[in-house]
């Protein structure tokens, strides 16, 4: 489903130099209402699937990332209709995190609420200077529901993840990279141009590899130490039937460290 601008679509998946950008385009603030969540599911699924696509960027514009949640559209839903409605937007960024090939998230303005929890599907996360971040739902009566209980206390420890859903607060770009929240802080200008070229490097390396790093860690997280350990070795061992381990170690004894061209 890559679409054009013309299509009217709130979300498009753009690719380019191997690389899928996943651009969000919602005016004035990228609201995640539920066809946008449903979108990004899909774009999600497509980057997954295609060949061309070795690494992804999600990104809102130069102004904003997402301000969050589509607040008019979710007061109208009663109870039922939230229990089907936050399915389906953990299932929407479960889709982004799970994608198996490296996500950056180019953060510029404001990564709120459900935006915040977008950006925490990515593998890194580049954040403009000018950037803000935070999880304000408590000051609607209410906790994160895309993940953000789950993701943002993994990624920054339980007690900044319960300041910041405590609170509500909202944290500049130099603080979020204080508690590793983000992991780079760059002008805000340059932010997509960073992470694009973080992406198109790796979009160059050893899918397979990339994809059993990936997963390791990720899968590895959510396991014990011993079920982790296991899936290390199983792939670890597995990549040694694959094209670009012969690649990599050829280049290596041939050529030395850090020369090998993928396909």
């Amino acid at each position: 489903m890559t679409t054009d601008e013309s299509s009217g679509a709130t979300a498009r998946l753009e690719v380019a130099d191997g690389v899928g950008t996943i651009r969000l385009d919602r005016p004035k603030m990228n609201a995640l209402d539920i066809a946008t969540q449903d979108l990004l599911r899909e774009l999600a699924e497509e980057a997954t699937r295609r060949e061309d696509v070795r690494a992804v960027v999600l990104y809102g514009g130069e102004k904003v990332f997402a301000a969050g949640a589509d607040i008019k559209e979710m007061r109208e839903m009663d109870h039922s209709a939230m229990v089907l409605r936050s399915r389906g937007l953990q299932e929407a960024f479960t889709a982004v995190a799970r994608i198996p090939k490296p996500v950056a998230a180019a953060v510029t303005g404001y990564a709120l609420g459900g935006g915040c929890e977008l950006a925490l599907c990515a593998d890194v996360r580049f954040a403009g200077e000018g950037a803000k971040l935070g999880q304000p739902e408590i000051l609607l009566g209410l906790i994160p529901g895309a993940g953000g209980t789950q993701r943002l206390s993994r990624l920054v420890g339980p007690a900044k993840a319960k300041d910041l859903i405590f609170t509500g607060r909202t944290v500049a770009a130099a603080e979020a990279a204080r508690i590793g929240l983000v992991d780079h802080v760059v002008p805000d200008a340059e932010v997509y141009e960073q992470a694009h070229a973080w992406a198109v490097r790796l979009a160059r390396g050893p899918a397979l590899a990339l994809r059993a790093a990936k997963e390791s860690v990720d899968f590895g997280l959510e396991a014990d130490i011993e079920t982790g350990l296991a899936l290390e070795r199983n792939w670890f061992a597995g990549l040694f039937a694959t094209e670009d381990r012969q690649i990599g170690m050829r280049s290596f004894v041939e050529d030395g460290p850090g020369k090998a061209r993928f396909r």
